[in-house]
């Protein structure tokens, strides 16, 4: 079951990678045309990717945390929140694409969902291994 967790987390972050190729690159998607038919439908692409990413990578990596003073701070949430902020602010040098402040936020509100969602999956009787270190 693990191995299918970092299957999917791997194939996940590609499908974001190559989502964000195409936005880089000025390509047209179906998932772009179907992003505007949808009433915010960019924001809440933002959220879902980037929350179910950090859901996946969480999982993946067996809920591992380390310290930040007193709180316990998932490393998939960590990295995902490193992902996001780079790839949101690599949109300020790539002239096909707009640095957007709501877009970042939409990301960030998916990523502490997506880990309040982590940890009652974690507390939850779903969850044996816990990876605290």
């Amino acid at each position: 079951m693990y191995k299918l967790t970092v299957i999917i987390s791997c194939c996940f972050f590609l499908f974001i990678i190559w989502i964000i190729y195409l936005a880089n690159t000025a390509q047209p998607s179906l998932f772009f045309e179907l992003v505007k038919i949808i009433p915010y439908g960019d924001k809440v692409g933002h959220f879902v990717l980037f929350g179910t990413l950090t859901l996946c990578v969480n999982v993946a990596s067996k809920f591992k945390v380390f310290k930040l003073g007193t709180i316990d701070v998932f490393w998939g949430t960590a990295a995902v929140f490193v992902f996001a902020t780079v790839e949101e602010l690599s949109q300020y040098l790539i002239p096909t694409r707009t640095l957007d402040m709501h877009d970042y936020i939409a990301d960030m509100v998916g990523i502490i969902l997506f880990t309040w969602l982590s940890r009652i999956l974690l507390n939850s009787s779903l969850i044996t291994t816990r990876g605290h270190s």
